[in-house]
């Protein structure tokens, strides 16, 4: 399987834009428990990371019974929304579709996926916007410790049987492009996603368009077009 490569996606961010969704779910889960909700900014910053861990950075004042209440909130609320958005929920960032369905008809490609979104979030997003068996590993937040332990790549370098060498992480996260460095796997920072590109200068390389992602995947695990 050494002819192999791997192309692993971070989805909130990277493959779709679902901050106007987080913010909803957020604002709904601070306000069941009755707590002032963060700011935007602030908001984006925890995306990425498991929702008990981002829970603590947006709450620090509160106990560890209320993190996981507002987590729970947050569950509820989020899938509110999505079930009453339907199609419209958490649009695909522009070319990100076709990308997929292109490296997917690669045989030499594999593809999958490492998010902070939990089994049921992320196969309800991938039905949505028909991707539902593009990727031969799905790697999220109900199996693994948050972002930027290496758990997510390193499993699914396993599944795959692919060399580290191969593959590549895609992310719009400084905790995905850490994530990346701990597992020692090369890293493409994305440049339409939640944290800006100044934060992620340890990246193997940025794109600004899934033209510029394309030809990145392939010169960092070794193919040419």
């Amino acid at each position: 399987m050494s002819d192999l490569r791997l192309v692993i996606f971070d989805v909130d961010g990277t493959l779709s834009d679902s901050l106007g969704e987080i913010r909803a779910a957020m604002a709904e889960a601070f306000d069941e428990i009755e707590l002032t909700l963060p700011s935007r900014d602030e908001i984006k910053r925890i995306i990425g990371l498991s929702l008990d861990q981002a829970m603590v950075l947006l709450a620090p004042e509160v106990p560890a019974s209320t993190h996981a209440r507002l987590v729970a909130a947050y569950k509820a609320a989020y899938q509110r929304n999505r079930l009453a958005a339907g199609p419209e929920h958490s649009p695909l960032f522009p070319g990100m579709k076709a990308l997929v369905r292109r490296l997917a008809g690669e045989d030499e490609t594999l593809l999958a996926v490492a998010t902070g979104k939990s089994r049921r979030g992320l196969e309800a997003l991938l039905d949505v916007h028909g991707l539902r068996g593009y990727f031969q590993s799905i790697q999220v937040a109900d199996d693994h410790p948050s972002k930027p332990h290496p758990s997510m790549i390193l499993t699914a370098l396993a599944e795959t049987g692919v060399a580290p060498a191969r593959a590549v992480m895609i992310g719009d996260t400084r905790y995905d492009i850490d994530m990346a460095q701990a597992a020692g796997v090369a890293s493409i920072a994305v440049g339409w996603g939640y944290h800006p590109l100044t934060e992620m200068t340890h990246s193997s390389a940025t794109a600004e368009t899934a033209e510029e992602l394309a030809a990145a995947i392939d010169r960092l695990t070794g193919e040419t077009r």
